[in-house]
């Protein structure tokens, strides 16, 4: 990938994408949101269900509810997306809008830890799916949320900086997250918002719930837009939130078609929007 240095005043204006380039980015964009929203579920957490439907189990025991609503995702899902939505909130309030730095070693230690500590959370939840296998304890959900929102942190300190870096012309040389304080912090406000989804509150876990969808629409956004530009050899490219028009467009829209995708071939298979269910639950 193609690195634009920081530290070297460029010597001409980048040239914004053409006209057609961006009538067709927005084209194709409204093409696959209309088909979208026209076959996921109706209402709001209707659309939601449909995104956490093509990445998540979302099986009932393992999820939390808005009433007698299940959450579009499962308590890990949930807490991993509702994390990177935080994550990406939290270096954004800070200043950094374009930060292309990766956390310093501590940090990344750190971040490593909580998606390992994750990981073996999840393998001895996944041994309780197996009759007779041995596990270490009983899963909990609110452990799944804490890894899970964890995890999100993490994941937003190692992609956001790869997002600008690809993206701006100008990235910020500087790190999305400055050191084990501001971490801190952010585990914190990830704990304060795991609190909040285990108050069992609908009003306060409706919008939580539409949020960890939003979560994986942007990190699939995130992610296809560099995989876009670097495809294309547009990276580094954008001035201005005009130049970076195109390539966020076109990772929505392969982030979208992605999620309809998966959601027909599921639903053509199991025939239901329902999670997967637990033999003997």
């Amino acid at each position: 990938m193609a690195i634009a240095d920081p530290a070297v005043k460029p010597t001409t204006a980048p040239s914004p994408p053409s006209r057609w380039a961006t009538i067709l980015a927005l084209t194709a964009l409204v093409v696959v949101l209309t088909a979208f929203f026209l076959n996921a579920p109706n209402g709001l957490l209707g659309k939601a269900d449909a995104v956490g439907y093509a990445i998540c189990h979302r099986i009932s025991v393992r999820s939390f509810f808005v009433g007698e609503v299940q959450m579009p995702l499962c308590a890990r899902c949930t807490g991993i997306y509702l994390g990177v939505v935080l994550g990406v909130a939290c270096m954004a309030a800070l200043g950094r809008w374009r930060a292309g730095t990766m956390a310093p070693t501590r940090v990344m230690v750190a971040a490593v830890l909580f998606i390992t500590v994750m990981g073996i959370d999840g393998v001895n939840s996944y041994l309780t799916l197996i009759p007779g296998l041995p596990h270490a304890y009983q899963p909990q959900n609110w452990l799944r949320l804490v890894t899970g929102l964890l995890t999100g942190i993490a994941i937003s300190g190692l992609m956001y900086p790869v997002f600008n870096q690809t993206l701006w012309r100008r990235w910020q040389d500087a790190p999305v997250v400055r050191g084990l304080g501001e971490l801190t912090g952010l585990v914190v406000a990830a704990m304060i918002v795991g609190a909040l989804v285990l108050s069992d509150i609908p009003f306060v876990l409706y919008p939580l719930a539409l949020l960890s969808s939003f979560g994986v629409v942007m990190l699939m956004t995130m992610t296809n837009s560099v995989i876009f530009m670097l495809a294309t050899r547009t990276e580094n490219k954008a001035a201005n939130w005009r130049g970076a028009l195109v390539p966020v467009a076109a990772g929505l829209t392969v982030s979208l078609s992605l999620i309809l995708l998966i959601d027909v071939l599921r639903f053509a298979a199991t025939g239901t929007w329902d999670g997967f269910v637990i033999p003997g639950a």
